[in-house]
């Protein structure tokens, strides 16, 4: 919120400025219309004033006048022609610094002649304008092309290339879950976070449900993003809805993330399912949780208690210290006992691991 507080701060400056570049440009073709309408006579039309003078002033007004109007609608335009520019990252920042200086070199070479053509007071407010707005779109431009730009200095991050800093959009899954912030703190998926409005705002309706447990859910992914926002390294952005004709929040966060060039961050397979079949790039930290999981093989002896039954005849549930389901054959006996087993064989599904076990001569 506070970047975009900042791009509302920069699009202000911009309008003022381009107003009083139209001010002096009003003004100087004013003075120019009226002294040739005068033949450049010096006699006073109006008091002291000369028609020159009164050209001048009423140009001058009527650019303050029209240059707000002006400014403010070249700056919408370049607005929406890039949309998903809600901040600036420092790898935006270098590569829209080099664009707006490569821009306002261009912008010299082609606007000179204009000195050639028309009065010198004309033709440099004219030039003024035309390399203040190819600076700026040039700025816009290079930003949202960062990796390539940096990439041609030298850089060794590349347009192809993973940046560990990648920017993310968080879904209500992650933040219900809570486990990104022990993440973050252990030093992983650091960079800028985005939670797009659909996402605050279904976690909303969940914090004020009547239902005790939709309401601790929903709290929980609200505290979750403050904490995120408060942890160093760390840029939590939140964004508006760019996609108002959809209706399905998982639809929605697709659209961001491609419209935006953002990685969905998930715990939900059926979104990430959709995002990879839309090509755009998914990290689920249900996978991160399985593959921190230590090894474990048919064959393997492991300890584990055993805590109810299954659903078939004479099995055993428990679960590993990881999380990991422990299903036990022939162990309906062993119940509320830790006890020694034999991995018989290992299951992998999006949701997770399980482990099917037999009891040892030990057990």
């Amino acid at each position: 919120m506070g970047l975009k507080r900042r791009a509302s701060t920069g699009n202000t400056v911009v309008v003022e400025v381009l107003r009083i570049i139209i001010v002096f440009f009003g003004g100087a073709l004013g003075f120019k219309i009226a002294a040739l309408a005068t033949n450049e006579s010096p006699d006073p039309v109006l008091g002291s004033l000369s028609a020159s003078m009164i050209g001048l002033v009423i140009g001058a007004g009527l650019g303050y006048s029209f240059g707000g109007v002006i400014a403010r609608m070249l700056v919408r335009a370049m607005d929406e022609s890039d949309s998903a520019l809600d901040s600036v990252t420092p790898e935006e920042l270098v590569a829209g610094s080099v664009g707006a200086f490569g821009g306002a070199l261009l912008a010299t070479v082609v606007g000179w002649p204009i000195f050639l053509l028309v009065d010198p007071a004309i033709a440099a407010t004219i030039f003024l304008f035309w390399v203040v707005v190819v600076a700026a779109f040039s700025f816009r431009v290079a930003s949202r092309r960062k990796n390539t730009v940096i990439a041609s200095l030298g850089s060794k991050t590349g347009a192809g290339s993973t940046l560990p800093s990648a920017s993310r959009l968080i879904d209500s899954s992650v933040a219900i879950d809570g486990r990104i912030v022990d993440v973050v703190k252990a030093g992983f998926a650091l960079g800028r976070i985005v939670a797009c409005q659909p996402v605050l705002d279904e976690l909303q309706v969940l914090a004020d449900s009547a239902d005790q447990r939709r309401r601790g859910k929903g709290r929980k992914g609200l505290e979750t993003l403050e904490e995120l926002k408060r942890l160093p390294g760390i840029d939590l952005v939140v964004v508006e809805d760019s996609a108002p004709d959809l209706d399905e929040v998982d639809a929605k966060l697709v659209r961001i993330a491609q419209q935006q060039r953002l990685t969905i961050l998930t715990n939900d397979a059926p979104l990430a399912r959709i995002a990879q079949i839309s090509g755009v790039p998914v990290q689920n930290l249900n996978r991160l949780a399985v593959a921190l999981r230590p090894p474990v093989a048919a064959g393997d002896a492991i300890e584990v208690r055993l805590i109810r039954e299954g659903k078939e005849h004479g099995q055993a549930v428990g679960y590993l210290d990881d999380g990991t389901m422990v299903v036990a054959d022939n162990c309906v006996d062993l119940i509320g006992r830790t006890i020694h087993v034999e991995v018989a064989s290992v299951l992998t599904t999006s949701n997770g691991r399980m482990l099917f076990v037999r009891r040892t001569e030990e057990s």
